[in-house]
């Protein structure tokens, strides 16, 4: 593990070494100030998600405008002034270099946002395709429904989980008990985004509180059922509301902005090429 991690690091630095000898040799430092500038808003990013996702952060109330900054930084920034930096190699005015700007950030803002809704519209989705309470239909459903009604439908999620455990291995779930301990709130992040593990001596990590097996010989249930339980309730009721439908028209909102960047350059093959991207993140039939 640790041979990996360090072939991992300086496998990065090796990318990144090469990357930075590429720019020096373009001789344009605005393009090095642009690409270097969407670096950082993509480790701020990808750092605020990872440092927040599981277990604090999902119990805050998250407004779609904070969310769409947020996801600029990790999703739409390098794209953005990806696009841009071209514009600026092929000598092209400032007007210019920010429509393509806007093309990058609304396309990646759209692509997202697609991404987020595949698991609210596939008549089948697979247990391995699980949703984050931090994507844009369960952030626009909490902000419909209001934050009480939300942390309600959460802890009924959790109820029924718990169930289902205590069902599927024919324990009795109390508060106190000989065979089996579990607190009565178990924490969001497990909820969603934590599997059980399949050995005997288990435990679950979370924020403020703890569940433990205590009885040593008492696997956990395979392939995360609990979780999959919670999942497919709280799934039920996000699509149930407005956060789906909601996503959608935001990802054709995005779309659309994309599309009108791309009106101010001429008509050739690239432009249609980069239309068709758009058409195709935001068809959802």
């Amino acid at each position: 593990m640790q041979f990996g991690n360090k072939i991992a690091i300086l496998s990065g630095d090796f990318l990144l070494a090469n990357a930075c000898n590429g720019l020096a040799l373009l001789q344009n430092t605005k393009v090095v100030e642009l690409l270097a500038s969407a670096l950082m808003d993509l480790v701020q990013g990808v750092y605020h998600e990872n440092s927040t996702s599981k277990e604090s952060y999902i119990t805050d109330d998250i407004g779609i405008s904070t969310w769409k900054e947020q996801t600029f930084l990790s999703h739409g920034a390098l794209l953005a002034k990806s696009c841009q930096a071209a514009m600026e190699l092929a000598k092209h005015d400032a007007e210019v270099q920010n429509m393509a700007f806007q093309y990058g950030k609304h396309m990646a803002m759209s692509h997202k946002i697609n991404s987020d809704v595949q698991p609210f519209i596939k008549e089948k989705t697979s247990d391995s395709m699980t949703f984050n309470l931090n994507s844009a239909p369960v952030v626009l459903h909490q902000e419909f429904l209001g934050r009480d009604l939300w942390i309600k439908q959460i802890g009924e999620a959790q109820e029924k989980g718990r169930l289902d455990y205590a069902k599927e291995r024919g324990l009795a779930v109390t508060q106190t008990g000989d065979a089996f301990f579990m607190t009565q709130r178990m924490p969001l992040g497990f909820l969603i985004t934590e599997a059980l593990d399949n050995g005997r001596d288990f435990h679950w990590k979370m924020a403020k509180r703890k569940i433990w097996c205590t009885n040593k010989s008492t696997p956990g249930p395979s392939n995360g059922s609990a979780t999959n339980s919670m999942q497919n309730l709280l799934r039920e009721r996000i699509k149930a509301g407005k956060g789906v439908t909601s996503a959608i028209d935001l990802c054709r909102y995005h779309g659309n902005k994309a599309l009108e960047a791309l009106e101010s350059f001429p008509p050739s093959e690239a432009r249609s090429a980069l239309e068709n991207i758009v058409f195709a993140v935001t068809r959802f039939s």
